[in-house]
């Protein structure tokens, strides 16, 4: 039964609806929770962007390697979501330094000028300080949960799709 669904145009549907909602939901926290996401963030939400496209595409694509190939490119691209929000979280806890874009400005200066113009030059927003949790776990700690469920789904079905018979 499991795979007869993961087979069938309903996987497409469902990563797309899926990335939708992942992605509605993210951009209702800062449109309508006013939470300003950082670069990182920004590079979570790209992987959905594809998956989206993707898994439609999926969805009425014909049965075999169309289809595959289609929910290849949604779970690789749900991946590397995953990927970044895995590093997004060590950032958050202090585990390893995130992007010079996105943390505030680290190390000796050789001026008060120098330290003035690294100051003024770093962003409003950082990525190792979360906005938001929910049990103690971040926005970043969901993406990770979402996007490699996701990715499974995308990357289970493609394989099914290329075992066998699909509809």
């Amino acid at each position: 039964m499991i795979d007869a669904l993961l087979r069938s145009r309903l996987a497409g549907i469902a990563i797309a609806a899926g990335s939708a909602a992942v992605l509605g939901a993210a951009l209702a926290f800062q449109h309508i929770g006013g939470l300003v996401p950082c670069d990182l963030c920004y590079l979570q939400r790209y992987p959905f962007w594809v998956a989206i496209p993707a898994g439609l595409a999926a969805a009425f694509a014909p049965a075999g390697k169309p289809r595959a190939a289609l929910l290849g490119i949604a779970a690789a691209a749900l991946t590397y979501g995953a990927g970044v929000a895995v590093f997004h979280t060590g950032v958050e806890q202090g585990w390893w330094e995130g992007l010079a874009s996105c943390s505030s400005p680290r190390g000796a200066s050789n001026s008060l000028e120098e330290l003035r113009a690294r100051l003024l030059a770093a962003p409003v927003v950082r990525c190792d300080e979360p906005q938001w949790s929910l049990f103690g776990v971040t926005m970043a700690g969901y993406n990770i949960l979402l996007s490699g469920a996701l990715a499974t789904v995308a990357g289970a079905s493609a394989w099914f799709a290329l075992r066998g018979d699909s509809k």
